[in-house]
C-alpha cells in the first residue's frame, strides 16, 4: 500500500516593521507564498497585512486563513490536527507569525513539531530573525548566546534578572538576549543604564530592516554619558555581554 501523499508545511517569515518585500525576502520565498492557499497564522488580521505586503495575488476571502490556539502548548493534538487537515490532504501550508520567523520567539513551534509526527515535510524559508539580524549587528558575541524573551514586569524581579543575566554573561561569556513590550522600552533602557556595571556593553537595535532601523552597542558607562534614543512603541531588541 502506498503512504498517503502529505503537503509541505512551509514556514514564512514576514517583515519587521513597514518596508518592500524585496528588501526582506528572496524572490523564490515570495513565490512560494503566492502559490499557497492555506495558512495558519498567529492572528488573522496581521497575517492577511502581511499577504497584501507580500503582493499574495489571489482574493484573501477565499484564502483559508487559520488562527493558532491562544496557548498552542496547552492544545489538545486534535486542534493542532485539524490545523494541519490540509497537509494531511496532500495541500501545501505556510505558517506565519505576527513579525519576522514563524517559531523563533513567536508562537508555531507546536504545529512544526506535530507535523514531523504526522510525516509532514517541513520547509523554512529564508527571511528576517530580529534575533540574527540585532546579534550580527551587535559586535557581541556570536558563538555562544541565549534568547530569554521577555524579562519579568516588577521593578524588583527585572531588576534581579538583569543582575542574573549580566552574572552569567561574565561567567560563560555568553550574548544575552531580551525583548520589551513597546511601550515599556524606556523602563527597560533605564534599568539596564542603572543596574548593569560600566563596563559591560549594551546593544540596543530598534525597528530592524525598516527605513528607520536604530542600532549601536556601547559600554553602559558610555550609555550614561550619551543622549538616550527614542525607543518608546518602537520594536526593540536589547543585547548585552559582561
Amino acid at each position: 500500500m502506498n503512504a498517503p501523499v502529505r503537503g509541505t508545511l512551509y514556514l514564512v517569515p514576514v517583515a519587521l516593521g513597514d518596508a518592500p518585500w524585496q528588501s526582506f525576502l528572496p524572490q523564490h520565498a515570495q513565490t512560494t507564498v503566492a502559490g499557497l492557499r492555506h495558512f495558519v497564522v498567529e492572528t488573522a488580521r496581521s497575517a492577511r497585512a502581511h499577504l497584501k505586503q507580500l503582493d499574495y495575488p489571489h482574493p484573501l476571502r477565499e484564502t483559508d486563513v487559520r488562527e493558532l490556539p491562544a496557548d498552542p502548548v496547552s492544545a489538545s493534538d486534535a486542534a493542532i490536527d485539524a490545523l494541519l487537515a490540509p497537509a494531511l490532504a496532500g495541500e501545501d501550508i505556510g505558517l506565519m507569525s505576527d513579525a519576522g520567523c514563524p517559531a523563533v520567539a513567536d508562537p508555531g513551534a507546536r504545529l512544526v513539531a506535530r507535523a514531523h509526527v504526522l510525516g509532514i515535510r517541513v520547509m523554512p524559508l529564508v527571511g528576517p530573525s530580529s534575533i540574527l539580524l540585532g546579534l550580527m549587528g551587535s559586535g557581541l558575541n556570536g558563538q555562544s548566546f541565549a534568547f530569554h524573551g521577555y524579562l519579568p514586569v516588577t521593578e524588583a524581579e527585572r531588576d534581579e534578572r538583569i543582575r542574573a543575566l549580566e552574572n552569567e554573561s561574565r561567567a560563560q561569556q555568553r550574548t544575552q538576549i531580551f525583548i520589551e513590550t513597546p511601550y515599556r522600552n524606556d523602563r527597560m533602557f533605564e534599568a539596564l543604564l542603572r543596574v548593569c556595571r560600566p563596563g559591560t556593553r549594551l546593544c540596543v537595535a530598534c525597528d530592524l530592516s525598516t527605513a528607520g532601523e536604530y542600532l549601536l552597542t556601547q559600554s553602559i558607562g558610555d550609555w550614561r554619558r550619551t543622549s538616550k534614543p527614542e525607543l518608546a512603541k518602537r520594536p526593540t531588541l536589547f543585547l548585552l555581554l559582561a
